[in-house]
């Protein structure tokens, strides 16, 4: 789902908003998210899931063209992690017959 479908389906549901209105209220929900996360804050929103902040420490890596070592600094990452009823509600909506994804892999 993108960000435009989101609007749509939210605009289809409340009829009282016009698409500008959420279409608005969209971007003013996506914009406090990413600037708590940008402050260092974690974001909880329960039945859904949690947002936070990972750092990823400074590492020695490589340059694939040339295969010298290049010096990777500190990053700070956004992290998602589910809450228990989203959780289960994406496994509850896998059909029981279904075959895991590795084995829908066709064999090379």
């Amino acid at each position: 789902m993108t960000r435009s479908d989101l609007v749509a389906k939210l605009a289809d549901r409340f009829a009282q908003l016009t698409q500008r209105d959420t279409e608005f209220a969209v971007k003013t929900i996506l914009d406090a998210m990413s600037d708590a996360l940008a402050r260092g804050h974690r974001i909880e929103i329960r039945g859904f899931g949690s947002f936070s902040i990972n750092r990823r420490p400074p590492r020695v890596g490589r340059n694939p063209r040339s295969g010298e070592q290049v010096t990777i600094p500190e990053k700070l990452v956004p992290h998602f992690k589910p809450g228990k009823a989203l959780r289960e509600g994406v496994d509850a909506s896998l059909p029981a017959d279904a075959p895991a994804a590795e084995e829908e892999a066709p064999s090379a």
